[in-house]
């Protein structure tokens, strides 16, 4: 799934508190490097009776080129097939099987090239034939047993952008379990079940994207908004070059990318960092640090001009997205966009109030900041009432961002956003699933330390720097606008 690092400010908190809050007591990480270049930060809290436990790699889908979108998400789904030692009851009859396997799925993509419809069909029914064959092997989801028989919880996985994450929330007792299985998929994971799983994916873009207007015209936009970038890669990727996966491609990315010096280990509650870091090194120290790869320089130029996207599609819900490029998290301009997305997002905001509650042209309207490693995006999101003209609403919307970048905000709406803020530190202190995913997150993204800096620089923000960021930003010129709208019952 696509997710960014998203710091949407609050959009619930109703009251505006009397008094901006003290963020001067920050968040307790323990950090280290092993001598292979794993990170490992650890958050000990031993007021809760779990451990939250993340294990990021920095790669996503910003990492990939046309032919190969999608592999990281792939590789993803790969990793939950097991090992050399999990997952499999023979590890020399999996190691038969593979390349024939593969053998079978060239000779039916090149049938399939060819347009010769019946040999491929032909083929891929003997390989589907040995594959069935190959499963007799299987240990269906035996990461999966281990880890809920020992109390684990939250399994699961997910890719982004810019970073792929796997992690489950364990009983302090059991977290070496954890270790034990993240050190031998970063070294030992098999490849198998590929063409089947490719399968698995290529259904879930289906009903994700092709099935859903608001998916198609959401990935549509992205690729207009970002156009040198790889950001505008969708993460699932694109449907031929699923198509075109073969296991080859996933182990390559793996062997690249899945290594400790491009990894960021996270535990956070019931654990002591002195065994955290023993058990890292213990598990992990003697893996090699893996290949080095190049960093990502591909930036967006300024933008020629606006750029508009119109999208109609039979039973669609009506929605308006106004996106704007915004510099890297790690620019000392970042934490005023932020305000910048508080000032206009909530019940509070100015859209909201203006859209909805004044003018009744929207039923919902938002603000957000994306911020990331090497750009950002700041998006005006609003869902259109029946009946009510895009064209004014998007006039008024221009009119709210004008009137932010002509007036600097009042004390009373900068108070708004920066309690918001404080509030959703505070709430993260104490949810260590939210608290490790954010500190992987802020590591990949450039530095850790940004889940206790980035709060309190949003609290010495003032006036003049939110106006100042509404004119360097949200200007008409920088924007790129999307409609999506549903198709006339008499087009249909």
């Amino acid at each position: 799934m696509k997710r960014s690092l998203i710091r949407l400010v609050a959009l619930c908190l109703g009251a505006t508190l009397a008094h901006s809050q003290d963020l001067s007591s920050n968040l307790v990480v323990r950090d280290t490097v092993l001598a292979n270049g794993l990170r490992v930060l650890v958050h000990p809290n031993p007021t809760v009776p779990s451990v939250s436990c993340r294990l990021f790699y920095a790669t996503g889908s910003v990492h990939e080129h046309p032919g190969a979108t999608g592999i990281a998400h792939m590789l993803e789904h790969m990793l939950f097939k097991g090992t050399r030692k999990v997952g499999v009851t023979d590890s020399t009859q999996d190691a038969v099987f593979l390349p024939r396997i593969d053998s079978l799925n060239t000779l039916v993509k090149k049938a399939r090239n060819a347009g010769d419809t019946l040999q491929a069909r032909r083929l891929r029914k003997e390989m589907d034939s040995l594959s069935a064959c190959h499963r007799k092997f299987f240990v269906k989801d035996e990461l999966w047993q281990v880890l809920r028989e020992k109390g684990g919880t939250g399994l699961n996985a997910f890719t982004t952008d810019v970073g792929t994450a796997y992690f489950v929330t364990l009983p302090p007792t059991e977290v070496e379990l954890f270790y034990w299985l993240e050190s031998d998929r970063m070294k030992n994971a098999v490849m198998r079940d590929f063409y089947a799983e490719r399968d698995v994916v290529r259904e879930e873009r289906r009903l994700r994207y092709e099935n859903r207007p608001d998916g198609r015209y959401w990935e549509s936009l992205e690729r207009m908004f970002w156009e040198a970038n790889p950001l505008g890669n969708p993460t699932i990727g694109w449907p031929s070059d699923i198509e075109n996966y073969d296991r080859a491609m996933a182990e390559e990315h793996y062997k690249r990318y899945y290594g400790p010096q491009n990894a960021v280990l996270v535990l956070a509650g019931a654990i002591a960092p002195d065994s955290a870091f023993a058990l890292a090194s213990r598990y992990f120290g003697p893996i090699p640090r893996g290949a080095v790869f190049p960093e990502v320089v591909t930036r967006d130029p300024d933008p020629a001009g606006q750029k508009r996207l119109l999208v109609t599609r039979d039973q669609a819900k009506p929605r308006m997205d106004l996106l704007f490029q915004t510099p890297s998290i790690l620019d000392p301009k970042a934490p005023a966009v932020e305000v910048l997305a508080g000032i206009l997002s909530g019940q509070s905001g100015r859209l909201s109030t203006v859209l909805v509650d004044s003018l009744r042209l929207c039923t919902d309207a938002q603000a957000g900041h994306w911020a990331q490693a090497n750009a950002s995006v700041f998006v005006v999101r609003v869902t259109p009432a029946p009946g009510a003209d895009p064209a004014r609403i998007e006039a008024e919307i221009w009119k709210i961002l004008e009137s932010v970048r002509k007036q600097p905000v009042d004390a009373r709406e900068l108070l708004r956003v920066k309690n918001q803020v404080a509030m959703g530190k505070l709430r993260q202190m104490r949810d260590m699933e939210s608290l490790a995913t954010e500190l992987g997150f802020d590591a990949i993204h450039g530095d850790w330390k940004l889940v206790n800096t980035f709060p309190e620089a949003v609290q010495k923000v003032d006036a003049s720097q939110v106006q100042d960021a509404a004119n360097r930003f949200l200007l008409p010129e920088r924007a790129t606008v999307g409609l999506l709208t549903n198709k006339p019952k008499e087009a249909r």
